[in-house]
C-alpha cells in the first residue's frame, strides 16, 4: 500500500501477504504526542487496520490513550453446587418415585420384579461365597463386615440397574400419605412385586445349585448355605419380627440415600453403608430370605452334604419353618420398620401439610 512509516511491516509469504504495525504487534508503549510525531492519525490507523485485517484476516494497531472504562462490577458468586439433594427435596423424590412405580403396569411390574429378587440373591450367593471360610482367618466382626459390603451388590443392581424391589417398595407409602397413589395402588404393587421377586429368588437358587459352585472348598460354601438357611429357619416368631423392623428400616434409608446423591458413585456407597450395616448386625430381609432358606433346603437333601449335617440341622430345614418362623413375621417387619420408621417418620416431618393445626383439642386442616 506504500506505507512510509517506520513501524509498518509488510511481506510476501506462502500463503499471501502478511502486513501488521510493529508497535502494536510487539504492545510497544505510544502515547499521542509519539503518534503525531510519527503522522500515525486515526485515519492512517484506520487505513492500516483494514489492511491487515484484508490480507490476514483480523488487525491491532495503537490507539491514543482513552480513559479506562468503568469498572464492571464483580460477577455475582455461583450457586453452590450441593452433592446430594437436601431431605425435604428427596421426600418430594420419593412420592413422585412413589407415584411412577403405582403406575407401572403388567408384565413390566412382573419382569422387574423378578430382576429385583434375581439380584438380591446374586448378593446373597456373594455373600456365602466370600464369608464360606472368613471367619477363621480374620474373626466374627470383620467378617460380618466384609460379608454385608459383598450383599449390598444387591441393591446396587437393583436401584442402578433398575426393578422392582418389595422392600424398598414400602416407601410407596409417602405417596399413599401425599394422595398421589390409592391403597388399591400400593396393595396391588406390593402383591405382584412381593409374589415375582419370590420367582426371581427361586430362579436363582435353580441355577446355583445346578452350577455346582456350591462344592468348591471341600463343599464349604454349601455348608455355609445350609448353616445360614438353618439359623434362619429357626427363629422365633418374635425375633424374625424385629430383626426384620431393624433390617428394613436400613435398606429403606439406603433407597432414601440413593435417591439424595447426584451421581453414581454417591449412590453406591449411600446404599452400600446400610446395607453392610443390617447384614453385619443379622438383621432379617424377607427378599434375601426367598433366597437363603429355599436354597439351604435344597442342599440339605443333597447327597454331598447330608452325611455331614447333624440331625437337628435336617429337622429344622422345613418348609413350614420357613414360612412361620421366617418369612412370615420378617415380612410384617419389613413392612414396619421401612413403611413406617421410614415413610411416614419422613412425610411427617417433611410433607405434613403446614395448615395442620392444633384447634380445641382437634387436628384440622
Amino acid at each position: 500500500m506504500g506505507n512510509r512509516c517506520e513501524f509498518w511491516k509488510e511481506y510476501d509469504s506462502v500463503a499471501g501477504v502478511v502486513s501488521y504495525c510493529e508497535l502494536a504487534a510487539f504492545n510497544r508503549p505510544v502515547n499521542p504526542d509519539f503518534l503525531a510525531k510519527i503522522g500515525c492519525t486515526a485515519e492512517k490507523r484506520k487505513e492500516c487496520l483494514g489492511t491487515m485485517e484484508l490480507n490476514i484476516g483480523w488487525g491491532t494497531v495503537p490507539g491514543v490513550a482513552e480513559a479506562p472504562p468503568a469498572p464492571q462490577p464483580a460477577p455475582a458468586p455461583a450457586a453452590p453446587v450441593l452433592a446430594c439433594d437436601p431431605p425435604p427435596m428427596v421426600a418430594s423424590t420419593a412420592v413422585e418415585s412413589a407415584r411412577k412405580k403405582a403406575a407401572t403396569k403388567a408384565p413390566s411390574l412382573q419382569l422387574l420384579a423378578i430382576l429385583a429378587g434375581a439380584y438380591i440373591a446374586l448378593g446373597a450367593i456373594m455373600y456365602t461365597i466370600v464369608t464360606n471360610d472368613l471367619s477363621a482367618h480374620l474373626g466374627d466382626g470383620l467378617s460380618r463386615l466384609i460379608g454385608g459390603m459383598s450383599f449390598s451388590l444387591g441393591l446396587i443392581l437393583v436401584i442402578l440397574g433398575g426393578a422392582e424391589l418389595f422392600t424398598g417398595n414400602n416407601l410407596l407409602v409417602t405417596g399413599l400419605l401425599e394422595r398421589k397413589v390409592t391403597w388399591k395402588q400400593v396393595a396391588n404393587n406390593w402383591t405382584w412385586v412381593y409374589i415375582f421377586n419370590f420367582v426371581g429368588s427361586l430362579l436363582v437358587v435353580l441355577l446355583f445349585f445346578y452350577s455346582g459352585i456350591w462344592k468348591a472348598n471341600n463343599a464349604a460354601i454349601g455348608m455355609r448355605a445350609v448353616n445360614i438357611a438353618y439359623l434362619k429357619a429357626t427363629l422365633s416368631w418374635s425375633e424374625a419380627f424385629f430383626r426384620g423392623i431393624m433390617c428394613n428400616w436400613l435398606v429403606c434409608l439406603a433407597v432414601w440415600l440413593s435417591m439424595a446423591a447426584k451421581d453414581g458413585i454417591s449412590k453406591i456407597l449411600g446404599i452400600m453403608i446400610p446395607i453392610t450395616a443390617f447384614v453385619a448386625a443379622g438383621f432379617e430381609h424377607s427378599i434375601a430370605n426367598m433366597y437363603f432358606i429355599p436354597m439351604g433346603i435344597v442342599l440339605s437333601q443333597s447327597p454331598v452334604l447330608q452325611p455331614a449335617l447333624d440331625a437337628a440341622v435336617l429337622q429344622g430345614l422345613t418348609v413350614s419353618n420357613f414360612f412361620l418362623n421366617n418369612l412370615i413375621p420378617v415380612t410384617l417387619g419389613n413392612i414396619v420398620g421401612g413403611a413406617i420408621f421410614v415413610g411416614v417418620a419422613y412425610w411427617s416431618a417433611y410433607l405434613r401439610p403446614a395448615s395442620s393445626k392444633m384447634a380445641n383439642g382437634r387436628i384440622t386442616k
